[in-house]
């Protein structure tokens, strides 16, 4: 049986078009408006990551930092993220949802009590950022035990002979990540080099579906739909920020800003 991440790439590729991936923050910027900008940008994206707000992020650049720091100061807890997740699957427009975070609050939370909490609330997938390969190998197979992706994560310095060992140890979607810098960078590398880059990947296994991420924007989206997948983050922090500085509705603004970048992949 197909898991929901593999039919929402499905569904995506009948529409000749990549997979949308949105990245938000749980809680931002309180746990009411983050679900609802999830409901709200439903209509537009194939897959919902929602990150775990953490106050020693090592792969989030400022924007997502700040949209973490507005969660924690609302007082977010781990349980909260669970809530949010387990009230917006319950909506009928929702879309497969990844769950991003750090290894050390799976650790603390205990692994197996976390992935049980996972399947209760209807996470599909897990990305742990600071949780490589062949260390993840034991968590991977437990969260594939319990019908969860565990999804790895590939960079540009990544050597052909570890890219194979980790695709093949992949589930449904492996991650690529566009360029040396946290998220939100400036794209430091042109669409075409990363499309270069992700042609290797895909050349070892063509069925293994690889999202782009890390320095997407309205800007260059369309110049990268070539992918199975794209993933864009950074700009939907900075666009709550921008909506909260002048005392706008983010809801509104975040689902106006995806449904442009859907528009750009079509």
């Amino acid at each position: 049986m197909s898991s929901p991440i593999s039919l929402a790439f499905k569904k995506a590729n009948i529409n000749n078009r990549p997979a949308l991936l949105t990245y938000t923050v749980a809680g931002d910027n309180n746990k009411k408006k983050s679900l609802e900008i999830l409901k709200a940008i439903s209509n537009y994206v194939d897959i919902c990551e929602i990150g775990f707000p953490h106050n020693t992020p090592i792969a989030d650049g400022g924007q997502i930092q700040t949209s973490a720091y507005r969660a924690i100061k609302n007082g977010i807890k781990i349980s909260d993220v669970f809530d949010i997740v387990k009230k917006y699957k319950k909506d009928k427009n929702a879309k497969p949802v990844i769950l991003m975070g750090y290894y050390n609050m799976i650790f603390q939370y205990n692994e197996s009590k976390f992935l049980k909490k996972c399947r209760e609330v209807g996470v599909d997938g897990l990305i742990v950022v600071d949780l490589p390969w062949p260390e993840n190998k034991k968590f991977a197979s437990k969260c594939k035990k319990n019908l969860i992706n565990f999804i790895q994560l590939l960079s540009p310095t990544t050597s052909s002979v570890r890219l194979k060992k980790i695709i093949k140890d992949s589930h449904d979607m492996i991650y690529y990540i566009s360029m040396l810098s946290t998220t939100g960078g400036k794209l430091k590398v042109s669409p075409k080099q990363i499309l270069l880059n992700y042609k290797k990947i895909k050349k070892i296994n063509p069925r293994k579906k690889c999202v782009i991420g890390f320095g997407i924007t309205e800007k260059n989206i369309s110049k990268l739909k070539s992918s199975d997948g794209l993933v864009v983050g950074s700009q939907i922090s900075k666009e709550i920020s921008r909506s909260l500085n002048n005392r706008q509705n983010p809801v509104t603004n975040v689902s106006r800003l995806v449904k442009k970048l859907k528009n750009k992949i079509l």
